[in-house]
């Protein structure tokens, strides 16, 4: 298992090194939940450490935001001079980088708010919300359990 830190740095290098995307803080945290869900659903198991919790914007990890939270603001563009680890493509495996380039494949041209609007279409989020007004503040951890069975059911 990885970091989410150096989950966070690969994305960030693949889209802005690449120039393949735009890239903010809530569309970051998104990717993120994606790159966990996908690998439960395949796997079983958590890509990395790190949970995430129902906020108004969809799935945030709160190291990640914290992480940024002096810095930038949700819709902030993220960019290279955001990377804690300039190497992380060297330190990597290559199934890890894989695995988060499909990842990226399907879920990286859409734009924020698509993805914002996607995640409160699905059950981990609906789940974890309720009993909350859709203003309220949330810091209700999504159900890893019912992130791999959604997305498992979501392969066939």
């Amino acid at each position: 298992m990885i970091t989410i830190h150096q989950a966070c740095d690969y994305i960030i290098f693949r889209l802005k090194s690449e120039e393949s995307g735009s890239l903010n803080h809530l569309k970051l945290q998104k990717l993120l939940y994606y790159v966990q869900s996908w690998h439960l659903a395949f796997y079983g198991t958590r890509f990395f450490d790190g949970k995430f919790q129902a906020w108004i914007h969809g799935p945030v990890n709160r190291a990640i935001y914290d992480r940024f939270k002096d810095t930038k603001y949700m819709y902030s563009t993220i960019d290279l001079d955001d990377l804690s680890d300039t190497e992380i493509t060297t330190k990597l495996p290559l199934e890890v980088k894989e695995h988060i380039d499909v990842v990226l494949e399907t879920y990286a041209g859409f734009s924020d708010t698509d993805l914002e609007s996607k995640t409160h279409q699905e059950e981990p989020w609906i789940n974890a919300r309720k009993g909350f007004k859709p203003s309220e503040r949330c810091e209700v951890e999504l159900d890893e359990k019912i992130m791999e069975s959604y997305f498992k059911s979501r392969l066939n």
